[in-house]
């Protein structure tokens, strides 16, 4: 056996073991509401600010939820606190029935992978091809060789980018940069997705394309969380829209427009 398959027999082996860790920490729900945040509130110590406080709210199978609210509202803690950047200072956070501030270190990188994130700012690697910056996603959990072959193609042309899949970063434009954030997102088939932003470096063209695209990828079964200060965006949209202030949830609009 050559040093390629077995690397990559081994790799199969690891597999297996970080599969029953994902298992354990994934966010796989047989109920309808998938996230539920009971009572939430975040404090800081600097100065004893409280960033949320006492947000309750459940997201279900399926949703497409814009969030809302001017700089400093809240939006970005929410975020953190879902991926599990920051924990609760009071209140649970329970995804798929289990409170997320009670998984162990170890567990953290597997839960992660079912929580896809884009920024605003793209965070690509320089100097790298669209497959390789799609494909590092993989690399980095030590995806073997055929996975990185399958699935890297299959997302890519999800995206839209067959035709640049060779191009460099920086001979992307910034939708292109956007698609391949997006991309990057999905190589774990994560059940949620929150797009940070998504749009605000974008021009109307690129934004609505970008916009597009979650629809796309929401269809398919992938609950959408799309923090915002876009208001035609959400206003067209017509989706659930959830309107933060001051660290507490001043609306919940199944149908909802941009109102603060």
């Amino acid at each position: 056996m050559n040093d390629i398959n077995l690397k990559d027999k081994n790799k199969k082996e690891l597999k297996i073991e970080e599969q029953k860790e994902e298992d354990k920490a994934g966010i796989d729900s047989a109920d309808d509401i998938v996230i539920e945040f009971q009572n939430v509130s975040k404090k800081y110590s600097c100065g004893d600010v409280e960033a949320i406080s006492n947000v309750s709210f459940n997201i279900s199978i399926g949703e497409f939820i814009s969030i809302v609210g001017p700089s400093g509202a809240g939006k970005s803690t929410l975020i953190r606190l879902l991926t599990c950047e920051e924990k609760p200072s009071e209140g649970k956070i329970l995804v798929a029935g289990r409170d997320i501030s009670k998984l162990k270190k170890r567990e953290l990188p597997f839960y992660r992978r079912k929580v896809g994130v884009i920024f605003q700012d793209f965070k690509l690697l320089p100097k790298k091809t669209v497959y390789e910056n799609v494909a590092f996603a993989l690399e980095v959990c030590d995806a073997t060789n055929a996975e990185i072959k399958e699935k890297v193609p299959k997302i890519i042309d999800l995206v839209g980018l067959t035709n640049r899949v060779f191009a460099l970063t920086e001979e992307l434009s910034g939708g292109e940069k956007q698609r391949v954030s997006i991309a990057r997102a999905l190589v774990h088939n994560p059940k949620l997705l929150i797009a940070d932003e998504p749009t605000g470096n974008l021009d109307p063209v690129s934004t609505w394309e970008i916009i597009e695209l979650l629809f796309k990828i929401n269809k398919q079964g992938t609950i959408v969380l799309l923090a915002t200060h876009d208001k035609e965006v959400v206003d067209t949209l017509e989706r659930r829209v959830i309107s933060v202030k001051n660290g507490k949830i001043v609306s919940d609009q199944k149908k909802g427009k941009y109102i603060l």
